[in-house]
């Protein structure tokens, strides 16, 4: 409770109030007599950092000098807490400390990974994730070698294998998996030692406690073989391919809910790694990612309004054209992972993609208006003009696939509410645009079509606009005004300042000085001018 409370505390406050009173605290607790007040010293380095970050910044190396001796205290948990406390000040000040103080930090983190408890060495490999998200490759590269190392220990220790610990071996796989992919290439050497330790947990791991282990394994082999190349990993693909099938065809345990998501990003990262010689795996997975991305949301409606409604767990309470609505989350966010990993199969495959171009096409179209799941839209939007591309290239594209993509992209652009998303589509139909010609081979149907709708958003977004001068100026007059308003209003003007660049951009593609143009800027100098570039900031 009061971890939480310290950590609230600081992202209200900032660093300037929080640090310097922690400070007279934290120092002497780091060298406290009492194992506890050690370990809430350097928890509470931890829980303040996201919020006073800025400052701290200034004060990092003092900060790093007083946690690192700590991984040597004589009480584990004081040496957990170091392990936290590294992790997350590794998040909450990304590439920062990394940047500055990896030479201290690698060898401690390294050291921890052969601490003689469990607990300590698995969450030292856990800080080692948050240290190696915001490492530079050649950073990370001198240390590679004692990390793999003694990841493979933990990963197989040898001995009494009654007494290892699974939940270090799924950590040091976890890891792995990190540092193979921050390390790309520089991994190839340690490729011919893990490879057949990751296939062997993969073909051995099949009891219900190995579940968790046998997810990370996959994820980890998925990672490697883009990390490595496809020179290196052909030899072992069809072995992991076999497991995968294996998996797959293997009756579903109904309580693994992660299973079917880890073996689609499984095979999606073996396509990249294959590239196009993965094609002729497409047959066993494509049904299944049909399947999925094409289910229907599950939706229940609710007659009280949504702030008298509690959610449940696997449940999101959302309000929409006047009705109250829950929407179970599971199935809508394997529907977007199945979408993301068509955007890679077609965007890696290419025109190989064409046996599934046109049903994938089928559902991808009615996709760019499931509102339901934003994440759903933006991979729709990616992939339309990469359908395109392969039914181009493989000479598969038929007139009706044509006019059904700038038909369905036309209809969204007239009425899309959401400005973010409006960038999309205009990006969308620009890329189509280019793979057809450019606009001298659209028919002239579909142009005036556009105009239409574009017409269509421009007064959208200026009555937003008007109406949003209007509220703050009647705010301004009763004396109210305050700075979240602004802030919101800011944000929603730069997003609309986006969108009507990438459709400023659309009209020049098909005459430099449109008509249209002239009110693109017009409605562009409507906006308050509430948000700041990052220079300004």
């Amino acid at each position: 409770m009061y971890e939480q409370s310290v950590d609230r505390l600081a992202c209200a406050l900032g660093g300037k109030v929080v640090l310097p009173p922690a400070f007279q605290y934290i120092p002497s607790m780091l060298v406290s007599y009492d194992w506890r007040s050690r370990h809430a010293g350097l928890m509470a380095i931890a829980a303040i950092a996201e919020g006073t970050g800025r400052v701290m910044q200034n004060e990092l190396g003092k900060i790093v000098d007083l946690v690192t001796p700590m991984f040597k205290d004589s009480h584990p948990r004081v040496r957990y807490a170091a392990c936290q406390c590294i992790g997350q000040l590794c998040t909450d000040l990304e590439e920062v400390i990394q940047e500055q103080f990896h030479e201290q930090l690698f060898p401690v983190l390294v050291q921890a990974l052969e601490d003689p408890e469990p607990r300590v060495h698995a969450h030292a490999a856990a800080a080692l994730i948050n240290f190696c998200e915001g490492v530079e490759r050649e950073i990370l590269l001198p240390y590679l070698d004692p990390i793999v190392e003694r990841l493979l220990k933990l990963l197989n220790p040898g001995g009494d294998q009654a007494a290892v610990k699974r939940y270090v071996q799924e950590q040091a796989v976890t890891t792995l998996a990190m540092v193979a992919d921050a390390s790309e290439g520089g991994f190839a050497k340690h490729y011919p030692t893990i490879m057949p330790l990751l296939l062997s947990v993969l073909q051995n791991a099949d009891g219900r406690e190995y579940q968790k282990l046998r997810i990370k394994a996959m994820e980890c082999a998925g990672l490697i073989a883009i990390a490595v190349g496809k020179e290196v990993f052909r030899p072992d693909s069809n072995a992991l391919i076999e497991q995968l099938i294996r998996i797959q065809k293997s009756p579903q345990d109904v309580n693994d809910t992660q299973l079917s998501h880890y073996l689609m990003a499984t095979w999606s990262k073996v396509c990249q790694a294959l590239g196009e010689e993965f094609e002729p795996y497409l047959p066993v997975v494509m049904p299944s990612i049909l399947t999925t991305a094409s289910a229907k949301a599950d939706i229940s409606v609710y007659d009280e309004d949504a702030e008298n409604l509690e959610e449940k767990e696997g449940w999101e309470i959302i309000e929409m054209d006047g009705q109250t609505l829950g929407i179970r989350t599971s199935s809508i966010d394997e529907k977007c992972q199945a979408f993301e990993t068509l955007v890679i199969y077609c965007s890696t495959l290419g025109s190989h993609f064409a046996p599934y171009l046109s049903q994938t096409l089928e559902i991808t179209l009615p996709a760019l208006k499931f509102y339901f799941h934003d994440g759903v839209r933006e991979a729709a939007a990616m992939l339309a003009p990469m359908l395109l591309a392969c039914g181009k290239q493989s000479n598969t594209l038929t007139t009706q696939m044509l006019s059904a993509i700038f038909h369905q992209l036309i209809s969204c652009i007239s009425t899309e509410h959401d400005s973010s998303f409006l960038s999309s589509l205009y990006k969308c139909f620009c890329d189509c645009l280019r793979l057809i010609g450019g606009p001298a081979s659209l028919s002239p149907e579909y142009s005036h079509g556009l105009m239409e709708a574009t017409k269509r958003q421009l007064h959208s977004i200026a009555d937003k606009r008007k109406a949003r001068t209007q509220r703050v100026q009647r705010e301004m007059e009763s004396g109210g005004g305050d700075e979240g308003l602004k802030e919101e209003m800011g944000m929603l003007e730069e997003i609309e300042d986006y969108a009507l660049e990438d459709m400023g951009r659309c009209l020049q593609m098909f005459d430099g000085n449109h008509q249209l143009l002239i009110a693109v800027g017009s409605v562009k100098e409507l906006g308050m001018g509430l948000y700041h570039g990052e220079e300004e900031d």
